[in-house]
């Protein structure tokens, strides 16, 4: 019986268009052990892999296994009829890269002397539970239950339950059998991709050890040469191999109407000192099974108990919390490599982004806050872990700044081999709303305690390292970085100036050829030449994607990025077909700060961005309420005063009333400071989610908001099938196929219905909220939660099992609440 069916009175027939929204009265809650052990999982976790890199269009891994505990190895239930018997895959996260090691490592076959049982004989039913996966195969004479859980973040725990059904003894022989996939993907083999491709195998107790080779293919495939794969059994057991393949084979021997119980470890571990640490691990799943069992049903009780039943929801509901609450938890990684503790990573099947951001992370502890209070606190304490100090050997200028990104390995400037390490560029303030609401949830005053003087040194960089004129709004930029300016800290940038123009010259004279028709430049005086020219076909600057990914919104518009085609069309509307008048009209410039003793600290794009700013008066408040909180009420005075002055400029600065919108404001002079609104607000590079950013850190004001409300509500903006994307249909960079220029997050999706409810606009919110509900592509079914959907056509894109999308849904989930009529 499902949670709707136990649901009585008028709310029975509640539309599903509020029910996201929802805690309905009159429902008799389903008690935690009950909800942990019936309820079904709300993703599809069947598959069977054939190449271990199986990517979808979008550099996903197929399929959706099961990990769980920190884990970085999980899961599948089996993808076809060759695949009975056993848990298929395992998916194993490579230090960065997610692979498939076999199509099934641990395959079980049952022989009773001349008769084998078939697994295509038997009445069979797979299934997967939250924190579970379970097989049930039923003969005449016999049945077989296979279950996996996660017992640790290295080990998975498998109980096989055999049950002789007929009255006779049985004599069974056991075999397993596994053999690891020989292909990379579709076009080559493993020894074709990798030639010193040789795991070695090796007989281990009742078990076996596979020990992966050496491989250090930065953007692909990461290994030590020590990681390995290790199985245990609970019965004795030999095992026979044979270069990529092997057999483990055990008798038992079962009286009438009895059964029995095997016990497998499936092991994944990055070095030798894992390996130890993880030995008596095995060891007590192998003493107190069943004790093992009971804690991870307890922990799982705990997350649907705390995370989804105590808002008595309907199904609709209850399956888009429950998914969002399964994908948070298989993206925890334990502490590994320069991971130093539980993280939450952006997605397990995503090819990149197996380590963990900054503002992800930031709302993935807000959202976990209330079921998962340790791994929310150690996903902000891992981002901190790696702030920069005053005494840092590469970056002391930095000192108080976040870094965008952890991964296991580091960079090449930090001395390692990493690729995806970024010290580029830092992301919005919102670490410190993220700390006050774990707090608000545990109430843990520790974290407060020591986190305020970091949040304060982190805030404070902003001012120091972002504000170029030092007039108290910031900007976005990028740091000083090898990517970025060269030794003597000149800019760098890529030019493709067009043919035979006096600046394809001057780019021969001055930059260095790095592919045909292409040259390396640097210096802020010929960087403004070459746009002063507009002689060029395209720019690439280093900076301007460090900005770009400083802000979150990566390639937005309002940074200067737009199509050719959109840009040719732009110069016919608004400069009769001027395509170098409508490129400087949109191409971003760059200031560089410095120091009082003229050390570069980094560049600022030439303009203050809203959503940058009400962040950072957002952040003055909260900081004000941690003070308080720890008795420093002339710093709270000070935070609170300063809140105020900020939200009182961001209004007068970043609006624009004829359009009722809020927009960044270009800056053209470095030398002002006079706290006056100069330069022009870039109303032309169009509407973005930055404008009811305001509204979500609740310091618009209500004529202010009103309008805003009423472009995001106008059917030719923002109100598309899907709504709320990350550009109106007006803007002139609009694509809904395109990253940060249309497509739907749901992060900023969030924001704008928050903003709607903190401005008493509920229905509205209610209206939004459905109509994700219902055209968000598999959004009410078990495909997995992306990273971004189409705005006009309801496309699943982007990333799959997306945390900060499953993040906010379960935030939406447990802050609004249904007003009865």
């Amino acid at each position: 019986m499902n949670l709707l069916t136990r649901c009585r009175g008028r709310h029975f027939c509640i539309s599903m268009a509020v029910s996201l929204l929802v805690s309905l009265s009159g429902c008799q809650s389903l008690r935690a052990e009950n909800l942990a052990d019936s309820r079904s999982s709300a993703l599809d976790r069947q598959g069977s892999p054939q190449f271990m890199r199986q990517h979808d269009s979008f550099g996903n891994q197929h399929f959706n296994p099961m990990f769980d505990a920190g884990a970085w190895h999980g899961f599948l239930l089996p993808g076809d009829n060759d695949s009975g018997g056993a848990f298929t895959g395992p998916m194993i996260i490579a230090e960065e890269y997610p692979v498939y090691l076999a199509r099934q490592l641990e395959q079980l076959e049952i022989v009773a002397g001349n008769k084998k049982y078939a697994f295509a004989d038997a009445v069979s039913e797979h299934q997967a539970f939250p924190g579970r996966l379970q097989q049930h195969y039923h003969w005449p004479d016999l049945t077989l239950q296979l279950e996996l859980i996660f017992i640790s973040g290295r080990s998975a725990l498998i109980r096989t339950h055999i049950e002789n059904l007929t009255g006779k003894e049985k004599q069974l022989t056991l075999t397993w059998q596994g053999a690891l996939l020989k292909k990379w993907n579709t076009q080559q083999t493993l020894t074709e991709r990798y030639s010193d491709w040789s795991p070695q195998w090796e007989q281990d107790n009742n078990g076996l050890s596979i020990t992966l080779p050496e491989v250090r293919d930065t953007w692909n495939l990461m290994l030590s040469g020590a990681s390995r794969y290790v199985i245990q059994r609970s019965v004795k057991s030999h095992s026979e191999m044979h270069q990529d393949t092997y057999k483990s084979t055990a008798s038992i021997t079962l009286k009438g109407k009895s059964s029995a119980r095997i016990y497998t470890t499936q092991t994944y571990i990055h070095n030798e000192q894992e390996w130890q640490q993880e030995q008596p691990v095995i060891k007590q799943s192998f003493r107190h099974p069943e004790t093992l069992w009971l804690a991870n049903r307890k922990r799982w009780h705990h997350y649907l108990s705390s995370g989804i039943a105590q808002h008595q929801i309907t199904t609709v509901t209850d399956q888009v919390a429950l998914k969002a609450i399964e994908t948070l938890i298989g993206n925890w990684r334990s502490s590994a490599g320069h991971i130093t503790r539980d993280v939450v990573t952006p997605s397990v099947t995503a090819r990149w982004f197996n380590g963990a951001w900054a503002w992800d992370s930031w709302k993935h502890a807000v959202a976990m806050a209330s079921f998962a209070p340790a791994v929310a606190r150690n996903n902000i304490l891992a981002m901190f872990d790696y702030q920069v100090q005053a005494d840092d050997g590469i970056r002391p200028q930095d000192s108080g700044m976040i870094i965008d990104a952890i991964f296991y390995n580091k960079d090449r400037q930090r001395g390692d081999d990493g690729g995806n390490w970024n010290e580029r560029n830092t992301k919005p303030p919102l670490a410190s709303w993220a700390v006050w609401e774990v707090y608000q949830a545990s109430a843990d005053k520790d974290l407060i305690t020591d986190l305020y003087p970091k949040l304060v040194a982190y805030h404070q960089w902003w001012y120091k390292n972002r504000d170029h004129n030092q007039n108290g709004l910031a900007e976005y930029g990028a740091t000083a970085h090898p990517l970025h300016n060269d030794g003597q800290g000149n800019i760098i940038f890529d030019l493709q100036p067009a043919a035979n123009t006096q600046l394809a010259r001057h780019a021969e004279q001055q930059c260095e050829i790095i592919k045909e028709d292409w040259y390396r430049c640097s210096g802020m005086t010929f960087y403004e030449s070459v746009l002063v020219s507009g002689e060029y076909k395209q720019l690439d600057i280093g900076a301007q994607h460090g900005a770009g990914w400083e802000s979150g919104m990566d390639n937005a518009a309002r940074f200067g990025f737009i199509t050719s085609e959109q840009l040719k069309k732009y110069a016919d509307k608004h400069y009769s077909g001027n395509l170098k008048t409508a490129r400087q009209d949109w191409q971003v410039r760059f200031f560089e700060n410095h120091a009082s003793n003229g050390q570069l600290l980094g560049f600022s794009i030439n303009q203050e961005s809203v959503e940058l700013n009400a962040y950072l008066a957002m952040e003055k408040a909260l900081l004000a309420k941690m003070a308080r909180l720890l008795g420093r009420d002339e710093e709270a005075a000070d935070w609170e005063a300063g809140a105020g002055r900020l939200a009182q400029r961001v209004n007068q600065c970043f609006f624009d009333a004829q359009s009722g919108f809020y927009y960044d404001r270009q800056i053209d002079s470095a030398d002002d400071n006079s706290g006056d609104c100069d330069g022009r607000l870039l109303i032309t590079r169009g509407k973005g989610p930055e404008g009811w950013a305001p509204l979500w850190a609740g310091i618009a004001g209500k004529n202010q908001a009103r309008k805003v409300v009423q472009n995001m509500l106008a059917v030719d903006e923002f109100n598309t099938l899907i709504p709320l994307g990350t550009a109106s249909q007006t803007n002139p960079a609009y694509h809904p196929d395109i990253y940060w220029r249309g497509r739907v997050w749901l992060d900023q999706w969030y924001f704008g219905v928050m903003a709607l409810k903190h401005y008493g606009y509920t229905q509205q919110a209610g209206a939004l909220a459905s109509a994700l509900l219902e055209h968000a592509q598999g959004l009410k079914g078990n495909a997995a939660i992306r990273e971004n959907y189409n705005p006009e056509t309801g496309a699943m894109q982007g990333a799959t099992n997306f945390s900060w999308s499953a993040a906010h849904l379960l935030m939406l989930h447990h802050q609004l609440k249904h007003q009865p009529e």
